[in-house]
């Protein structure tokens, strides 16, 4: 419990840290005004300077993939949506523009059928972002503790039961949303996936150069990172095809 408040308390201090000297929202402003000018080349090095600075938030990353994307610059567009949506996953422009993206990349893999209940739980624990859920945990947490104390010092025999009652609904909503939160959490630990970022790749049977090619990949295909040796990475395709890239062929998400 105590390792998934620190979590919680984290993730609402770390967007306010992210933008706490001057110079964050300096870049960003500068990043927006060279975007509306239709600058996107500068407008992509504005922001990416903040993200190589250590700054991150949803609205950073996505707005870095829209001037990457305007700039024709497929796979590090993609690369920014999926952070941005790892921290904003319920956010629907996101999850367009991702669409709009992918449908820009050679590779049109059909992802293998997945049992409905699954697909449903993982939808659902997507459908909110990290910082919501967070932020909501927080107050139903403050608001159950407010309940309680009045039930400790109020004199009314109703009004103890309304706020005890009360403060026990609030405080298994809030154990709820840190339930999903955790979930939320897991689901993106347990998926490490990479976006290609070479033209044309040649997928390995083997982590060696001199192996057998299995298969080939392009430019902004998204994949799923299965285990690092050396200077080569285990991929999985949506598909279930697997197979080794050069660890230079793919950025992590």
């Amino acid at each position: 419990m105590l390792k998934r408040l620190i979590y919680l308390l984290l993730l609402i201090v770390a967007p306010l840290l992210a933008f706490s000297d001057d110079a964050g929202p300096t870049l960003f402003k500068k990043g927006n005004n060279l975007y509306q000018k239709a600058n996107y080349k500068e407008a992509a090095a504005a922001y990416q300077k903040m993200v190589d600075d250590g700054y991150q938030s949803a609205s950073l990353y996505f707005n870095l993939g829209n001037a990457y994307y305007k700039n024709g610059d497929i796979a590090p567009a993609l690369l920014y949506y999926e952070k941005a949506h790892r921290l904003s996953p319920g956010d629907e422009d996101i999850r367009v523009n991702i669409q709009f993206a992918n449908s820009k990349t050679t590779d049109k893999i059909e992802a293998a059928p997945e049992f409905f209940i699954t697909k449903w739980w993982t939808g659902f624990i997507l459908a909110f972002s990290a910082n919501a859920l967070a932020v909501v945990s927080v107050l139903l947490f403050l608001a159950a503790s407010g309940l309680l104390i009045l039930y400790r010092f109020s004199g009314s025999v109703g009004i103890k039961k309304a706020s005890f009652y009360s403060a026990l609904i609030l405080l298994l909503l809030g154990v709820g949303t840190i339930f999903i939160s955790g979930r939320q959490a897991a689901y993106f630990e347990a998926h490490h996936d990479g976006i290609i970022f070479n033209s044309s790749v040649n997928v390995k049977n083997a982590p060696a150069a001199t192996a057998k090619n299995g298969f080939v990949l392009h430019e902004g295909t998204k994949v799923n990172i299965l285990d690092k040796k050396s200077d080569w990475v285990k991929i999985k395709l949506a598909n279930g095809n697997e197979g080794w890239v050069s660890t230079a062929d793919v950025r992590e998400i």
